[in-house]
């Protein structure tokens, strides 16, 4: 890049020879669109758990160094990858594009061509089926694409990009650390310091929809472990011991009224989704751990709902002559849109997918930890539908006929159509583009 490219004047950085920047960045989009379907193929083809995202990494990162940005941090909280794009003009702003890397430990039922047979057969508890039936794939690969894009145009950025490449979205095995809050104490964002945030997610709504919220997108969540221990003695004499298992009974049938000791109006759930204990069919064992999630759709209502939990699986346990003992890891924050960003942001959606394709949404008790960067930096995350639905008369979506239906993240069928892979693309490169101009920034404060 010559000298004199970096110190053009801001407002000639709008057009080239006559065509818009934005439209120059939907060409590029468009040019790069095959790609970033391959890249997507590929990783859906090989994906790799939470905190062993090695492959997935090294992949971003011969990428991400053939653009030949000013930067490649990789090995960042374990896998995680940033590339530094400083911009040719003169520009002060800092956004930073994130994409989560990391699959699930389910199986791949979605019925493509590219559909993973990956089996971790090392990973902490498994071995496990791994697919990417959270759509983490699509999001690298159209990261992958708006770097590509953007790196085209850096002559004519006033300012900084982070393409931010996160591992352990999903959450690390418990006995290790990982994901967004680890990214951040490990000085990623250290220098340069965002001034914006920004990242989307592929959901069942419509293709190439872009829903927002204002408050709480995703709820607060957390990780939590009950350990029930009682006394161990064969199963033909359990008077001889103590049994943990009426007590996890007991756990399990409460969980289900705990909702009725909060506000009926904030949504909360806790679920035990994995139980583990140790013995055989005639033993009465020691221990039994129960693995669940709590969510809250306000923060404040985590404390009330843990100190419900924990009260309850200790005084059911004391009431069998057992004990229980009940942990709270990962804490994960809710991601929220400030009313200030999102009327920033709304002029780029719209001139991305259309007025009409920018709908607002309801909340959910989802979680993603870009909430730690969002909170941290001020941002926006928004939804990206990429299924066969329209939506009904009070703005749902629901299954075109003739389509592949609605199939919820998570699901082993879950699925998102590669054409609007590009819309993705489109999203981050305008995004950024906006913010290092000024037009997307919060004018009453975010």
């Amino acid at each position: 890049m010559a000298t004199a490219d970096r110190h053009r004047p801001e407002r000639q950085g709008v057009t080239l020879g006559g065509e818009a920047i934005h439209d120059e960045l939907d060409r590029r989009a468009a040019e790069v669109a095959d790609q970033v379907v391959a890249w997507r193929h590929h990783l859906h083809r090989y994906p790799e758990l939470s905190n062993r995202e090695v492959n997935t990494a090294r992949l971003v990162a011969d990428h991400l160094r053939s653009l030949g940005l000013d930067e490649v941090r990789t090995g960042i909280a374990g896998h995680g990858a940033v590339g530094v794009l400083r911009g040719g003009t003169a520009g002060e702003r800092v956004v930073a594009l994130r994409a989560d890397m990391d699959a699930l430990p389910v199986q791949d039922l979605c019925g493509v061509g590219f559909a993973s047979e990956v089996v971790d057969s090392d990973y902490p508890g498994g071995p496990f089926p791994v697919s990417h039936a959270c759509g983490h794939d699509c999001h690298t690969a159209a990261l992958l694409g708006a770097a590509t894009v953007l790196a085209g145009v850096r002559d004519r950025l006033p300012g900084t990009v982070l393409f931010v490449f996160q591992p352990a979205e999903e959450g690390p095995p418990v006995t290790e650390e990982g994901g967004a809050r680890a990214m951040v104490e490990a000085g990623a964002f250290a220098d340069p310091v965002p001034t914006m945030a920004f990242g989307l997610h592929v959901t069942p709504h419509p293709k190439g929809y872009v829903g927002y919220r204002i408050g709480n997108q995703y709820g607060a969540s957390a990780l939590v472990r009950i350990v029930v221990t009682g006394k161990q003695t064969h199963g033909s004499t359990p008077w001889e011991g103590i049994d943990p298992m009426p007590a996890v009974g007991a756990v399990l049938t409460g969980i289900g009224q705990l909702y009725r000791q909060v506000s009926a109006f904030d949504p909360v759930t806790v679920s035990i989704g994995h139980i583990e204990d140790v013995g055989r069919f005639n033993i009465v064992g020691q221990t039994v751990t129960l693995w669940g999630t709590v969510r809250c759709a306000v923060e404040s209502d985590m404390a009330r709902v843990e100190q419900r939990l924990t009260t309850l699986a200790e005084h059911s346990a004391a009431a069998f002559g057992a004990t229980a003992t009940v942990e709270y890891l990962q804490r994960v924050p809710p991601v929220h849109n400030s009313g200030p960003w999102v009327a920033a942001g709304l002029p780029t959606f719209r001139r991305v997918v259309g007025e009409e394709r920018v709908v607002e949404t309801g909340g959910t008790l989802g979680y993603d930890d870009v909430s730690e960067f969002v909170s941290r930096f001020g941002g926006l995350y928004v939804m990206l539908g990429v299924q066969d639905a329209t939506l009904d008369a009070s703005g749902r979506p629901v299954p075109v006929p003739g389509g592949r239906g609605l199939v919820t993240n998570h699901n082993p069928h879950f699925y998102a159509d590669d054409g609007t892979l590009v819309t993705g693309v489109r999203l981050h490169a305008h995004v950024a583009y906006d913010h290092l101009t000024g037009a997307l920034v919060p004018r009453d404060g975010g």
